[in-house]
């Protein structure tokens, strides 16, 4: 069965929805988008998410079509629809189309434009959960406001394709030699203190809404946590990393570069961290 997609209005199959080839998210991606995960039917951390939408169509003085509150009870109904109960629902917003293509913002009455579908995907259960992931570095050649979510991923693209490439479950992208994040996901690593160590926001990165939950999570239990930047060598030399996004929570790392991290499996921490996870979303998933 074709799954549903909601596109400007209208609730359509996946295979017949449609945008303007001159829809400024086509053209320029000049647009924002959000990746909610949905357990048990319910949208996880949601709140979070849609607090970053706003955040970023802001920073480009881009105009939400709808409320976040008419944007929420959309994403219910998608779901409801199309009968999700684990997996993800993307959202993204662009400038609209304008009658021809030109660089500034269009001028008059263009409203824009918000699509919206759903995937399924066994976050739980992800077989990785287990095993770890083996990460690759390689350069960071992103734009300056990596703190917008925007839709202009070419960077990230070639990042997670040269991982493919590799065999690796993710790649880690540096810059002057520290680690910014990963392809989609934010990096963390456990020191041989015992330091949970993730790099701290800014426009060097995405405030990756699962990281600023871990974080949360993480202090109220009185793990000692620090957010500064990391290399790839005091990563290797230390005890567990691990990565988190909403499509993966908490996810071990267990190699860099071919290099073991530890033992070369998940450690105890990630492992907790993502038990600790696991539960926080289910009982706040709405």
């Amino acid at each position: 069965m074709d799954p549903l997609a909601y596109v400007n209005g209208s609730f359509v199959p996946l295979s017949e929805a449609k945008i303007s080839i001159l829809d400024r998210g086509f053209l320029f991606a000049d647009g924002i988008y959000e990746v909610s995960a949905v357990l048990d039917g319910k949208l996880v951390d949601n709140a979070s998410h849609l607090a970053r939408l706003e955040r970023s169509v802001g920073e480009i003085k881009l105009k939400l079509p709808e409320t976040v509150e008419r944007i929420t009870e959309l994403q219910k109904e998608l779901i409801a629809r199309n009968k999700l109960e684990s997996g993800l629902v993307y959202l993204q917003v662009t400038r609209g189309a304008d009658k021809g293509r030109d660089f500034p913002f269009p001028k008059g009455d263009v409203k824009s434009s918000l699509v919206m579908f759903t995937s399924e995907k066994d976050i739980i259960n992800a077989p990785v959960a287990k095993t770890g992931i083996n990460v690759i570095t390689v350069p960071d050649i992103r734009w300056e406001r990596r703190d917008i979510k925007s839709v202009a991923l070419l960077a990230q693209v070639l990042a997670k394709q040269a991982a493919a490439e590799a065999g690796a479950g993710e790649a880690w992208m540096l810059q002057d030699g520290y680690v910014t994040e990963g392809g989609s996901s934010s990096a963390f690593i456990l020191t041989k203190d015992d330091v949970i160590v993730t790099r701290k926001n800014s426009n060097a990165i995405l405030p990756g809404c699962t990281r600023k939950a871990v974080i949360a999570l993480a202090e109220e239990r009185q793990l000692r946590v620090e957010e500064r930047s990391f290399t790839v060598a005091e990563a290797l030399a230390a005890k567990e990393a691990f990565i988190t996004s909403a499509s993966s929570f908490v996810q071990p790392v267990v190699a860099i570069d071919g290099k073991k991290i530890g033992n070369g499996e998940p450690g105890p921490m990630a492992t907790r961290l993502r038990e600790i996870y696991v539960e926080f979303a289910k009982a706040t998933a709405v």
